[in-house]
């Protein structure tokens, strides 16, 4: 095997540097040398109390809705209004002299959300994973799909006890991003007995 002058060729040296690692990965990792573990050790499989199934529903614009034209969805300055709900509600910060800039301040590309970029103002259908026996406590994925005529708008969600996170087509068509960090609730001190 070795080479014409007695010493090892480069090829074997590097095949037999090969070789020393396959067998100390072997021996290290223990997988080739390992007994198989008996039944009465493995865990029992975990039953799964949640199960999905998908549901399509038709979502029709809220009644009442002023008429929506093109010519505003193409101006910029309409953008930044909100169509809903003009003026401040009663609750919102009643005592404030700036309630009304502070209302717009709020949520300040509302149209844009729901009508440019949303379908809102429109029928749509929207599919959507529904999960029952979840609970908050648990962490899960949501996934939905709005579909009006060739537009296929879809929504990602993640809801953990501390990790909030969606993007998307919403429920009712607006579009929205999220992502929240909620802070734990606090713990009321013990008495020291």
């Amino acid at each position: 095997m070795p080479g014409d002058d007695g010493c090892l060729t480069e090829e074997m040296k590097i095949c037999r540097r090969w070789m020393v690692v396959v067998v100390l990965q072997c021996l290290i990792c223990g997988s080739a040398f390992s007994r198989p573990v008996p039944a009465a050790w493995q865990p029992a499989p975990m039953k799964r109390s949640v199960t999905n199934h998908w549901q399509t529903v038709i979502v029709t614009p809220k009644p009442g809705l002023p008429k929506i034209y093109f010519y505003n969805k193409v101006n910029p300055v309409w953008w930044f209004g909100n169509i809903d709900d003009p003026a401040p509600p009663a609750w919102y910060r009643p005592d404030s002299h700036h309630r009304d800039f502070l209302w717009h301040l709020r949520n300040p590309f509302h149209n844009f959300d729901h009508y440019v970029i949303g379908i809102a103002d429109k029928k749509f259908k929207r599919t959507s994973r529904i999960s029952e026996g979840a609970s908050e406590s648990r962490s899960h994925w949501d996934f939905a799909v709005a579909r009006r005529k060739l537009a296929v708008l879809p929504f990602l969600s993640y809801h953990r006890a501390r990790f909030n996170f969606y993007f998307g087509w919403r429920e009712r068509g607006n579009f929205g991003i999220k992502l929240n960090f909620p802070k734990p609730p606090k713990e009321s001190p013990r008495p020291n007995p």
